[in-house]
């Protein structure tokens, strides 16, 4: 969430899944308590260049919880269709010049052999097993801090990650300043700024 904080009232709209303060205290606007139909309409309407999502994962965490007392597996195909679903109508339903930014958090897994791995926090083994969320997008940047307390978004894998970005993008590290990010994708592209 941090990574906002140098985009202006009016360059971004935020979509508070959580809502949560923001990490900053700069006024951007925000829509608290989004949700698939929220994100979808407001998306519909095209009316800003870039969105963020911000705690994107929650979409999945909310509906869970709201389905918990729910027995057998249905639920969970549910939840990975309508995360799915919001996915692809960003891909397909949105002008080439429109970018959203999914925040979301990681969590850490091992392979057989004990190997550690980062990847985006999900539920059910659907969008893990089916479908990796990540493999959806072309960018993916990972937060990470140091032992400075510097943050810094890892722009490719080290191993043991998902992130990835276009070649001669950006470099391996870069601030965490989705800002910054947001510019460099544009001129990649040659996308309307």
């Amino acid at each position: 969430s941090a990574s906002l904080r140098n985009f202006e009232p009016g360059e971004i709209g935020i979509f508070n899944v959580a809502s949560k303060p923001l990490p900053f205290r700069k006024r951007l606007p925000i829509a608290d308590a989004a949700d698939y139909p929220m994100i979808v309409s407001t998306l519909n309407a095209h009316n800003l260049l870039r969105y963020a999502i911000d705690d994107s994962q929650y979409l999945l965490a909310f509906e869970f919880f709201s389905h918990a007392s729910e027995k057998g597996y249905e639920k969970f195909t549910n939840m990975a269709l309508n995360f799915y679903n919001l996915i692809r109508f960003i891909q397909f339903n949105t002008p080439p010049d429109c970018i959203v930014y999914f925040l979301h958090h990681v969590e850490t897994s091992y392979d057989s052999a004990g190997n550690r791995r980062l990847k985006a926090k999900t539920i059910g083994k659907m969008l893990d097993e089916k479908l990796t969320v990540e493999g959806l997008f072309s960018i993916v940047l990972l937060c990470q801090s140091d032992s400075t307390g510097r943050h810094f978004f890892q722009t490719q894998s080290n191993g043991n990650s998902t992130a990835k970005s276009p070649m001669e993008m950006f470099p391996a590290e870069i601030d965490n300043n989705l800002k910054l990010v947001d510019n460099a994708i544009r001129d990649y592209y040659g996308l309307q700024r």
